[in-house]
């Protein structure tokens, strides 16, 4: 079997173009890396070792940014799931399900679809049809609708989460980069921590990349709040919505990113680099998921911030002058929060060789850091804050 493991974005981007009757895209996401340079494996022999690997993308520079052409993808058969439709094909789909639904059905030479409920021509508000019967070729009534949760997550009003230790160091630290107004993209772990943390007076709107603006807490039942498959992050947990939130498919999803409409993206890592690169996708010898859509988060105009532990299990730095790992960012990281340190990141190299050393958690010493960090780096003038504890 051969598997092209491709950035969730860009799966959307490629889908929409075939649609739009474009052969190719250009994009940011993983430019410099070794999705765009070839070399992530294709298909595994049966002793492990891979059999073949990616080729290297085309690649050209516009206004001194680096972009990776991408043709169009056109299924022969799209099979597309929806909440609603109507007798002439037009779908309506639910919270987070549109997903990839609508990009696939705009794609593909033929299209399925089925629906949950299919009612008469008509029956369906014009202005709340998500998507045209235009590109639907057969309609389904699905017969069956079990929708299987696979991460339950609820809360219960007034329980603290005990969110201590360093990764909640972290956590706290990183809600600091909160902004009143902000849109903000949180990834799984530490950085989804940090919305517990966000600073009184601070309002933020919290984005998941598959489909939700407006993302709310985790359903509490005492208030009448139950999971629901149609509401879920990217990582696949249930959540809610707040008001006034609105939901769309995969490929707004990510134009909202690419456009620079996402201010801030918090996210973990596996390595970070003294010039900004970001490694947190793939350990060469170990099972490949994928890239999902941090290769589209950190390519973004937003701010970049990486939250993770300072060392490895091993004890083996982290931070280093070049990241080992394959990279899902060049150049793309703003600053690095640890359970040690907090890291300004000057992405051009210019100063400090790239990193200034801007916080210091309590306890901790310069010359432990250095000890900890495979790079040099810079520490900011004067006394040094400290990071708070949670």
């Amino acid at each position: 079997l051969e598997l092209e493991l491709v950035p969730q974005g860009t799966i959307a981007a490629r889908l929409r173009a075939a649609g739009n009757g474009m052969p190719a895209i250009f994009t940011p996401a993983g430019a410099g890396t070794m999705y765009a340079n070839g070399g992530i494996p294709l298909k595994y022999a049966p002793d492990g070792s891979v059999a073949i690997s990616t080729e290297p993308r085309p690649t050209q520079v516009f206004d001194g940014k680096e972009y990776v052409m991408e043709y169009a993808l056109r299924p022969d058969v799209s099979f597309v799931k929806a909440y609603k439709a109507d007798t002439r094909g037009n779908l309506i789909f639910r919270g987070t399900s549109a997903n990839a639904n609508p990009d696939c059905a705009v794609a593909g030479k033929v299209v399925l679809a089925e629906a949950e409920i299919i009612v008469e021509a008509g029956e369906l508000d014009v202005d709340e049809i998500h998507l045209s019967g235009v590109y639907v070729d057969h309609l389904i009534q699905a017969e069956d609708n079990e929708k299987r949760i696979e991460r339950l997550r609820e809360t219960v009003a007034g329980q603290i989460t005990d969110i201590s230790g360093p990764r909640g160091r972290i956590a706290k630290r990183a809600a600091k980069e909160f902004k009143d107004g902000m849109y903000v993209n949180l990834g799984i772990g530490i950085p989804t921590m940090a919305s517990s943390f966000i600073p009184d007076g601070v309002h933020i709107e919290l984005q998941a990349e598959n489909g939700l603006m407006g993302l709310g807490p985790y359903p509490d039942p005492s208030i009448g709040q139950h999971g629901d498959a149609d509401f879920i992050n990217a990582g696949k947990e249930t959540v809610t919505a707040i008001r006034g939130a609105s939901s769309f498919c995969s490929s707004e999803s990510f134009s909202m990113i690419r456009g620079g409409h996402i201010d801030l993206t918090i996210l973990g890592g596996m390595q970070c680099s003294s010039s900004g690169d970001l490694a947190s996708f793939f350990i060469p010898g170990k099972l490949l998921k994928g890239m999902g859509g941090a290769m589209d988060l950190v390519s973004s105009p937003s701010t970049v911030v990486v939250t993770m532990e300072h060392t490895a299990k091993d004890g083996s730095p982290k931070i280093l002058k070049e990241c080992t790992l394959p990279l899902t960012g060049k150049g793309v990281v703003d600053r690095i929060i640890t359970d040690m340190c907090v890291f300004a990141c000057d992405k051009e190299g210019t100063k400090d060789g790239g990193l200034t050393l801007i916080e210091i958690a309590a306890g901790i010493t310069v010359d432990e850091v250095r000890a900890a960090t495979d790079c040099p780096f810079g520490v900011v003038e004067g006394e040094i804050p400290l990071m708070e504890e949670p």
